[in-house]
């Protein structure tokens, strides 16, 4: 039994040490050794901006106010609004803008793969763009996202996601998710560097038109239409410089839904495009992929492994209860920053980030059971901030 539970421990603590530590190691390594440079250049493709959206009054008008003032060529640029069956006064203010080119696909409510699918059929550029309600983009964000499809390897571009600093979000959401997205901003340059990166968020991507494939429904569509660049045979990399901002929910509780939500389309998605975690046919972007998006959503049962085997072997040496220590540590500081969240003590790092780790693994237990009971996501409700309306991007 006691060697039963030392194998146990030793397997958790090297599994949350490879996707924590040695993963990022791993990539950075490879960034430095085999490098694979990008050839840019001041091109400018016919472009087609995708914004499916479903009862975004909040923000659509600043969203539209915000493209028609990005620097890119207008007759080069088509907007395409496709409303998933919105019933508030979402598509009564998108016909505003009407007289200004933006095109709108009045839709009935299918979900967002349905609608994204319609969207991208009305599209007449070469280039597709794709985007959300709430994500507004710098001015020069399309010209930095197109720059690498002067290079014809590349099928697709990821552009960089900010967070913005946001009075409505308890410290939980906004320190954890900012957190987060500077680490991921950091694994997408190693990964760019060297080959392709995982896959885009879905606030500011593109493609190349001719590589888009029909998205199926229950999937995070962002994933599936940026990896399936690679599924046929391009590189998809990332332009840093190609920025978009957007706020983080507004709870703990709204993000935790939006988490639960998008990591079951995210499993969901990892197995429509299994065929990517073939190693012998995309070598180290598979490795790449299951760490990523698979052994990260698993790995709640490996943070629970170790934590109860390192509290029984307590008794058998100062390493064990050290790390026993620290991780009754580490939760206990995840508690009271969820307890706490809106108050002053809520507000410190030491508190706030260990309460999204938390959660964020949570979230990942419920998708995990999620998908195997089954259980598919294709119609939500969005859920926004009324800061939304009047704040401006500060990182």
């Amino acid at each position: 039994m006691m060697i039963f539970l030392k194998l146990t421990f030793v397997a958790s603590l090297a599994i949350v040490l490879y996707a924590y530590l040695l993963f990022p190691l791993l990539l950075l390594m490879r960034a430095a050794i085999w490098r694979r440079p990008v050839n840019t250049a001041e091109i400018r493709p016919s472009v087609s901006m995708i914004i499916c959206c479903h009862n975004e009054e909040q923000s659509i008008e600043r969203k539209l106010h915000n493209c028609l003032a990005l620097d890119y060529p207008t007759e080069r640029l088509q907007i395409l609004v496709a409303s998933d069956g919105s019933d508030d006064r979402t598509e009564e203010l998108v016909s505003r803008f009407e007289k200004d080119g933006v095109r709108l696909l009045r839709l009935p409510r299918g979900g967002k793969a349905k609608a994204l699918n319609a969207a991208v059929r009305q599209a007449d550029a070469d280039v597709l763009v794709f985007s959300d309600a709430n994500s507004m983009y710098a001015p020069d964000a399309i010209r930095a996202l197109v720059r690498p499809l002067a290079d014809p390897a590349v099928g697709g571009v990821a552009g960089d996601q900010r967070y913005v600093q946001d009075a409505a979000a308890t410290p939980a959401s906004q320190d954890g998710e900012q957190s987060y997205w500077n680490y991921d901003r950091w694994l997408k340059r190693a990964q760019s560097r060297a080959g392709s990166v995982t896959s885009a968020t879905g606030a500011i991507y593109c493609i190349r038109r001719a590589l888009f494939r029909d998205v199926p429904s229950g999937v995070t569509d962002d994933f599936v239409t940026s990896a399936g660049v690679v599924a046929q045979g391009y590189r998809l990399v990332f332009a840093p410089d190609a920025v978009a901002y957007e706020h983080v929910a507004g709870t703990s509780g709204a993000e935790f839904r939006r988490k639960v939500r998008l990591m079951t389309r995210g499993l969901r998605g990892v197995l429509e495009l299994r065929r990517l975690l073939n190693p012998f046919r995309y070598g180290l972007y598979s490795l790449q992929l299951f760490s990523h998006k698979v052994l990260r959503r698993l790995l709640f049962v490996w943070l629970v492994s170790l934590l109860v085997t390192s509290l029984l072997l307590w008794n058998y040496g100062l390493f064990f209860q050290v790390v026993a220590a620290s991780q009754v540590f580490g939760y206990g500081c995840a508690v009271i920053g969820t307890l706490f969240g809106w108050t002053r003590i809520g507000k410190f790092k030491l508190f706030s980030v260990p309460a999204f780790f938390v959660m964020a693994n949570v979230a990942a237990m419920i998708a995990t059971l999620n998908l195997l009971r089954g259980r598919k996501i294709d119609i939500w409700q969005p859920s926004r901030n009324d800061a939304l309306t009047t704040a401006s991007p500060t990182v």
